[in-house]
């Protein structure tokens, strides 16, 4: 039996792949004891994840370096004896918990000069790696088995029934079969299909009969009331007035999902939902939702993938000319 502490990534639908190195890990033994740190939003995705016993949370701001609170937590860890840390992110401070901790392997990806912090350590090849899935997994792995890995098991979210009911009854919830659809884009504008495409789709659905659930943090709460706008008791705006695990477990009842390469599309993904994936700036061959119930829906002009935040030509036409007509007709929604 291993004892693993996983330094887990940063972004929500990083952290919905990562699972697929924890389910890999159990794969190759029953009993492995995997704990895993992460930022304070995490806790409540990773208590979704069977393989998980612990969530420890980081208790710093992303990009923060914090190293006595690193050095603080670290220290505290000592007495779990560790046998082997899994550092997922690339970056020097990431490492520097396992390694306070006197964890006595130590694996992650070559980067930012982790020569003493990690003392295993794995080379990033991008062609043989070429899905963040891939990498991830492949981290759980000997290094004769990692190139490529020969399984990347998908991720797979627990739902909780009571609390599909309480969402419900608190957002007076139509019995119609519903469509999520997540138009947030953290990453950046070129991730984003047009708020009115968004806006266009939902009310062709509704007329099909369904309900619309727009799904999204407190920052997509503007682009929720123009989607759901002049639409009716159907199309409700639940941005910033849902939790993540909330967001789970409604994405579990949605019939179809429609979104950018967000980390929601990730979570549609890990419970079984219809994905309908918007990519322009990004591609499907690097982050693709990891489930067989997708469509993916990609223009593949000659400028994408870019991987910008913001378009470098200035049209973002990777988006803008993906129309709703194109995206409604693989919904099916006569």
């Amino acid at each position: 039996m291993a004892k693993y502490l996983i330094v887990g990534p940063s972004w929500v639908g990083d952290m919905v792949m990562a699972q697929s190195l924890f389910i890999t890990l159990k794969q190759r033994d029953k009993e492995a004891i995997i704990d895993v740190i992460g930022p304070k939003w995490s806790s409540p995705i990773l208590a979704r994840m069977p393989e998980v016993r612990n969530a420890i949370t980081l208790p710093t701001g992303h990009g923060e370096w914090g190293i006595n609170t690193r050095r603080k937590l670290g220290h505290s860890l000592r007495t779990e004896h560790y046998d082997r840390a899994i550092v997922m992110p690339r970056s020097w401070k990431s490492a520097l918990v396992p390694f306070f901790a006197n964890i006595p392997q130590r694996v992650g990806f070559t980067g930012e000069q982790r020569f003493v912090l990690i003392n295993e350590r794995r080379k990033l090849d991008k062609n043989i790696l070429n899905q963040t899935v891939k990498r991830f997994t492949s981290l759980g792995l000997p290094n004769e088995l990692a190139y490529p890995p020969a399984n990347t098991p998908y991720p797979v979210l627990h739902v909780d029934p009571e609390n599909q009911k309480k969402l419900y009854q608190q957002h007076k919830l139509s019995n119609r079969p519903a469509i999520a659809l997540m138009a947030g884009a953290e990453f950046g504008p070129s991730k984003q299909w047009p708020i009115a495409y968004f806006h266009e789709l939902a009310d062709r659905a509704i007329k099909a009969g369904y309900q619309i659930w727009v799904l999204g943090g407190p920052k997509d709460q503007t682009d929720g009331e123009n989607i759901v706008k002049d639409l009716g008791q159907y199309a409700i705006n639940l941005c910033g007035k849902t939790q993540l695990v909330d967001a789970i477990d409604l994405l579990a009842i949605a019939e179809k999902a429609v979104s950018n390469d967000s980390g929601l599309m990730h979570v549609a993904a890990a419970v079984g939902t219809e994905v309908h994936g918007i990519y322009g700036s990004t591609s499907e061959l690097f982050t693709p939702p990891l489930t067989e119930n997708k469509t993916i829906h990609n223009l593949h002009l000659e400028c994408s993938p870019c991987f910008k935040r913001t378009c470098p030509l200035g049209h973002t036409n990777c988006q803008n000319k993906l129309t709703p007509e194109q995206v409604m007709e693989k919904l099916h929604l006569e």
